[in-house]
């Protein structure tokens, strides 16, 4: 239905996601790069200099998306929600201008020195610029994910004149939800990175491009991050899990499809079919003790239904707001994020043994190198299956327990500007998603790893340089 309140979220949604498309990306490419040009600092083996630069390279395309689409999304705000904005500014102010000031301006300054650093400055000391660069994306998310965890469990605050004021900034810093979706999302830089550089590597050595002996340690340092990511990115999210049932019990029920509370122990749908107008579940495959296990850690214990936990929230917020949220979405994005999980803890490990050293079997496996080259885009759904959880869970919230959706909308907007504005944004999305590939595409199959270069002199085609070189190459 084309309200001004559906179009203003699908806008959200839409930018959001394709942001964090590059944001996990472009900072797992970061640390690949920093990790392979300390590789380089301590061999001196001018083969790491050249993955070095080839990864940087693709870094800062990444990079540069990522910035592009971020500032959209800062629009979104005044654009189509101003009255969220006028609520929560006094709490957002203070972190996300640390976040601009301090973490952007730090990675954005030293990134641009690492460019242009190559060969000009003392390798231990480039190798500390990309370093930096590397914590302040960290810190840049740090502080952005403070600004959510407060939407998503609101402290150190109180109303005053219809406005959240901030009274507690070490409570904002230390909320336990900032601290689990820190140590969630950034495992899942590590899991991105690393994943990325193995499934680039493993097509350039089933496309045959260059020499394979000059991929395979890559291959392998790619799989071993992707492993310790996927791992630590595995138990960070249990452990918020166990957090959302406590501060929204309502999203851990639909994720897990429960409508009534289960017995004791309590059995866990694997696929589910639901009646979302009803409140109800019509059909579902079950594994008996495994919720119980998964929420509590033990084969006993069971668990509260939406139906129970809506009339808990009727008594505390009123009985004039829906709170159930789409059960069906949840349930599916959380176990397409759950089963990718498993499915790259598995495929690390097993990737790991086929190449090591005494039977490298799996360089010279066609299907396993495809099954790894294609795995690189898997980390970009589990990361959005996830985010769907932690958003749509909150429903029908903007900042849990205080402010609605319905609250939050600029009340200046109209749909016939929020349906233009969602099509516009689509079709640049969907354009510079398309360059990102392409160009990535074309620095694989034209990886001339012996001349890659970050510099943006040599990579800008419009720059005066490389009309003069044209120029020279003309007369010769």
């Amino acid at each position: 239905m084309l309200t001004i309140e559906n179009l203003a979220r699908f806008q959200f949604g839409m930018t959001t996601v394709f942001h964090f498309f590059f944001v996990p990306f472009s900072v797992g490419m970061l640390f690949m790069t920093f990790l392979l040009e300390c590789i380089y600092v301590k061999t001196k083996d001018e083969k790491w200099k050249q993955r070095t630069k080839f990864f940087g390279s693709i870094m800062l395309l990444s990079f540069a998306v990522g910035v592009v689409t971020g500032i959209i999304q800062e629009f979104q705000f005044g654009m189509n929600w101003s009255d969220y904005s006028r609520f929560v500014g006094d709490i957002f102010g203070a972190p996300l201008a640390v976040e601009a000031l301090l973490a952007f301006f730090m990675e954005s300054t030293f990134l641009g020195i690492w460019m242009f650093g190559w060969d000009r400055l003392n390798k231990k000391v480039h190798l500390l610029t990309i370093g930096l660069t590397f914590f302040g994306s960290v810190l840049s998310s740090l502080w952005i994910l403070t600004a959510n965890s407060f939407m998503q469990k609101p402290v150190g605050y109180e109303v005053v004149d219809g406005r959240a004021t901030l009274t507690n900034f070490f409570a904002l810093v230390t909320n336990s939800q900032t601290i689990l979706e820190f140590s969630h999302v950034v495992t899942g830089f590590f899991l991105m990175g690393g994943f990325a550089v193995a499934g680039i590597s493993a097509f350039q050595i089933l496309k045959k491009r260059g020499d394979a002996n000059f991929w395979k340690p890559v291959l392998r340092v790619g799989l071993l991050i992707a492993l310790i990511g996927s791992v630590g990115n595995f138990v960070a999210g249990d452990q918020q899990m166990l957090e959302v049932k406590n501060s929204q019990p309502m999203k851990f029920a639909a994720t897990e499809g429960v409508y009534e509370r289960t017995g004791d122990p309590a059995s866990w749908d694997m696929v589910a079919f639901f009646d979302e107008a009803q409140h109800k579940e019509i059909f579902g495959v079950r594994i008996p003790y495994l919720l119980s296990i998964l929420t509590y850690h033990r084969p006993s214990g069971s668990v509260e239904g939406m139906n129970e936990i809506n009339k808990q929230l009727q008594e505390k917020y009123g009985s004039d707001k829906n709170y159930y949220p789409p059960t069906t979405v949840l349930f599916y994005t959380f176990r397409i994020m759950a089963g990718l999980s498993m499915y790259f803890i598995l495929t690390s490990i097993l990737g790991l043994f086929f190449t090591r050293k005494k039977k490298p079997w799996m360089f010279g496996n066609k299907i396993m190198l495809r099954i790894f080259g294609w795995s690189l885009f898997l980390p970009f759904a589990a990361i959005t299956s996830g985010w769907l959880v932690t958003e749509l869970g909150r429903y029908p919230w903007t900042v849990y327990g205080l402010y609605t959706i319905k609250e939050s909308v600029s009340p200046n907007v109209s749909v016939g500007s929020l349906l233009f504005s969602n099509i516009v944004y689509f079709l640049l999305f969907s354009l510079l998603g398309a360059l990102m590939i392409m160009y990535t595409r074309r620095m694989m199959i034209n990886s001339d790893v012996e001349h890659a270069s970050t510099s943006y002199v040599e990579l800008d085609p419009f720059s005066k340089e490389a009309f003069e070189a044209k120029e020279e190459e003309e007369k010769e």
